[in-house]
């Protein structure tokens, strides 16, 4: 009855619909206005005549050095978390799959960071990196070492981007987990009377079955590394050192609430939009692609 009458549905979907329109599609309809004016502040003034600069805002984004700094950053986190977050969750999922018992605590331990706060995960690996006393200096100056300076030029894009993997790991982890057990286990069997066994059921049966959930992850883990900010801004703030460690989150915060460019900072939000929809967009066609390869197998 639900499916034949569609007025209830539309009902359902309206106030949801509604609220994106009021909260999201038009704040950010807003947000691409502004970065064609110039502002400084956040809050327009009445009767306030603002200064039409049109493409200005993305002509700097090209020249700006900062900019390409955080970009490239961006880019360089994507792929590490396309290959280590999602790759170790992979592997974990497949290893915990395997296991007769202890799916239950597997599944709770390697969870457990998600449910911890970016901002407290930060502070704890700023403790860590600390040159003085830190967890992992007092580790070396124990093993008779010289203390390193985690958090130099050189070190603080790896340092940061660690914890940044390592706090999500958990989540594909489950996700992957719970792909694999909705795997038949009639198609297990099968294969191994066929001689299929280890690793042969992993590549031949339990990644093309979980080709949507792999697509729908790597969406996630890539439209997440966009958007990553918090944990960064906790660990080195302001891009520390020497705008080394911005990432497109971090360089927007900056430039919008530190600085006072609004503007700009609408342009830099633009483009982070930008990227998510193309990257998202990407991945669902080669993975819709490649199920109506097989499809016509």
């Amino acid at each position: 009855m639900l499916y034949k009458k569609k007025l209830p549905m539309f009902l359902f979907l309206l106030p949801g619909l509604v609220l994106m329109v009021l909260f999201l599609y038009l704040p950010f309809g807003e947000n691409i206005i502004d970065s064609l004016y110039e502002l400084q502040f956040l809050v327009k003034i009445p009767g306030q005549e603002l200064h039409f600069i049109g493409m200005a805002n993305y002509q700097k984004l090209l020249a700006d050095e900062h900019f390409r700094t955080a970009l490239f950053n961006t880019i360089k986190l994507m792929a590490f978390t396309v290959i280590f977050q999602l790759g170790i969750a992979l592997l974990l999922a497949i290893f915990v799959s395997s296991l007769k018992r202890g799916h239950n605590f597997f599944r709770t331990v390697y969870f457990f960071p998600i449910v911890i706060s970016s901002t407290a995960i930060g502070l704890l690996f700023k403790l860590f990196y600390n040159f003085n006393g830190g967890m992992l200096n007092q580790l070396l100056e124990m093993l008779g070492h010289e203390p390193v300076n985690w958090l130099s030029p050189e070190l603080a894009f790896t340092m940061i981007s660690i914890p940044v993997i390592w706090s999500y790991v958990g989540f594909y982890f489950v996700i992957f987990l719970t792909g694999i057990n909705e795997v038949p286990q009639e198609l297990y069997d099968a294969s191994k009377v066929d001689g299929c066994l280890g690793w042969q059921q992993v590549y031949y049966i339990i990644l093309p079955l979980m080709k949507n959930v792999i697509g729908t992850c790597l969406v996630l883990a890539v439209t997440g590394a966009l958007k990553v900010f918090d944990l960064p801004w906790a660990i080195a703030p302001k891009g520390a050192p020497q705008g080394k460690t911005h990432f497109l989150g971090t360089f927007l915060y900056e430039q919008t609430f530190t600085i006072g460019n609004v503007d700009y900072g609408s342009a830099i939000a633009f483009v982070i939009v930008l990227i998510g929809v193309l990257a998202a967009q990407t991945i669902n066609r080669i993975f819709t692609r490649l199920s109506k390869e097989e499809d016509s197998l």
